[in-house]
């Protein structure tokens, strides 16, 4: 693990058993770093093994997952051999996740405060009910929201797709974690909205030096938020290094059939082949 490296995943593999001794393969010897301060890019169409990585990060892998290799967590050593106690104190505390529909990450019936005062509750963050909202009132002005002590009182359905996901934005760094997963965390919204959400979450990474993992399966958007890139394809990891080299001197046969559908961004002059 590189000094700036918030997580260096290397030789990941999940296997899957199924019935009568059987097993399919998700992932193979994947390989991939998250420095500080940086935006790593994963790429991968269906059933590419994007799912299965951002699980064994978590330590939610399927009670049938069989995985081996390395995630090294800065402070934390290699996430496989971290016990569930362990696991359940860095998620959410040191490890955020944005998943893809921000009102479907809510809870229905509680309020957006009482939400964030669960999760302060569940990470021992100290202060009284008044100190709770008023620090989650904090958080969501960090990320945009117009009138937050409102916001504080509304369940999801009242929320906007936007709002929404700020609101899931807010909650998953407001412990100022040093690694964000966020998985299509635009694919529900409008593109007005999308370019919003990815240019806070830019904004943050900015900010508060966040390593950041982001799926997506939009080239464009790893060309103008990402500075590395790994592509995945049949759980195996085909291409990996900065962004500019990449798309401009892709090795891979499928990563040049990425960047030749319609709307993938135009390649650049390469600046070099380090990291390939």
């Amino acid at each position: 693990m590189t000094n700036d490296a918030v997580l260096s995943i290397s030789d990941l593999s999940v296997h899957y058993e199924l019935a009568r001794g059987t097993s399919a393969e998700a992932l193979s010897g994947a390989h991939l770093d998250v420095g500080r301060g940086r935006v790593h890019g994963l790429v991968g169409g269906s059933g590419s093994g994007k799912s299965s990585l951002i699980k064994a990060v978590l330590g939610l892998s399927a009670h049938n997952a069989r995985v081996s290799g390395r995630i090294d967590f800065a402070g934390a050593g290699d996430l496989l051999r971290c016990s569930a106690k362990e696991l359940r104190r860095l998620r959410g505390s040191q490890i955020g996740y944005i998943g893809q529909d921000g009102a479907g990450s809510l809870h229905p019936l509680m309020t957006v405060g009482a939400q964030f005062r669960t999760f302060f509750r569940q990470h021992r963050v100290p202060g009284s009910r008044a100190r709770h909202l008023a620090r989650a009132a904090e958080c969501l002005s960090e990320v945009g929201m117009p009138d937050p002590e409102a916001v504080l009182r509304q369940y999801p359905f009242q929320l906007s797709g936007g709002m929404a996901q700020r609101v899931v934005i807010a909650i998953a760094t407001a412990l100022s974690p040093a690694l964000v997963l966020a998985d299509e965390p635009t694919s529900a919204l409008d593109l007005t909205v999308q370019r919003r959400v990815l240019d806070l979450l830019a904004g943050l990474r900015a900010d508060r030096g966040l390593g950041i993992l982001l799926i997506t399966h939009d080239l464009g958007v790893v060309a103008h938020y990402c500075d590395e890139v790994t592509v995945l394809h049949r759980g195996r990891v085909v291409e990996s290094g900065p962004v500019r080299e990449v798309f401009a001197d892709p090795r891979d046969p499928y990563t040049r059939a990425l960047l030749r559908r319609p709307g993938a961004p135009e390649p650049a002059p390469p600046a070099g082949r380090e990291g390939r």
